[in-house]
């Protein structure tokens, strides 16, 4: 008889990922998500904003004022780390590689909306599997919608903002239509929501 062995841990990431995705409206939603989480919050954040490729982008500087948690651009190559937010950079795609680190791709014309996240949340899932928690927050358009079906094919988890605190429902209501979203929360509500499913699944 052939003893059973019990299947490795296929994900090298050992802690939870927050994934917060936004476009249109997305600087007030992302600072009342991030400002009342703690410097340690045992989940890595990502970040990701449409923004025009042709504007600088001060996101990560604005946000590094707004939160207790260490926040700087994305650079690549950089790791993932509980308690640190990586704001995608402007004009630049984020994939999270085999390795779990961060990869930064040029974007082309528009469209499509960039930072995709679509790409975001595919590799993401793809790479980190039941550790992800992905929170689509205001914006136009339907970019994430993908990346929503990706993350909970994966084991993920998905949360979205309601179309009464969203500037802009287009994305969350996306996101919501694919009938995968475990939660839709109030913006006020969903820092709490993040810090209860961050401390529940490290």
């Amino acid at each position: 008889m052939i003893d059973r062995v019990t299947e490795a841990d296929p994900y090298p990431l050992k802690f939870p990922v927050v994934a917060l995705v936004a476009s249109a409206g997305g600087l007030d939603a992302l600072t009342e998500v991030l400002a009342p989480l703690p410097a340690d919050l045992p989940a890595a954040v990502i970040v990701s904003q449409h923004v025009s490729p042709d504007r600088a982008t001060l996101l990560a500087e604005i946000l590094r004022e707004r939160t207790a948690l260490r926040v700087h651009a994305a650079d690549d190559g950089d790791e993932l780390a509980p308690g640190t937010v990586l704001v995608v950079p402007a004009a630049r795609h984020l994939i999270v590689t085999s390795a779990t680190r961060i990869g930064l791709l040029d974007t082309g014309a528009l469209p499509p909306a960039r930072p995709s996240a679509d790409l975001l949340l595919a590799t993401l899932a793809v790479t980190c599997g039941t550790r992800v928690l992905a929170v689509v927050l205001t914006g136009r358009g339907a970019d994430a919608q993908a990346g929503v079906r990706a993350v909970v094919h994966c084991g993920g988890t998905v949360f979205a903002q309601d179309e009464v605190t969203s500037a802009y429902f287009g994305m969350p209501g996306a996101a919501i239509d694919t009938g995968l979203v475990r939660d839709v929360l109030g913006l006020p509500d969903i820092a709490t929501a993040i810090h209860a499913h961050a401390h529940a699944h490290h």
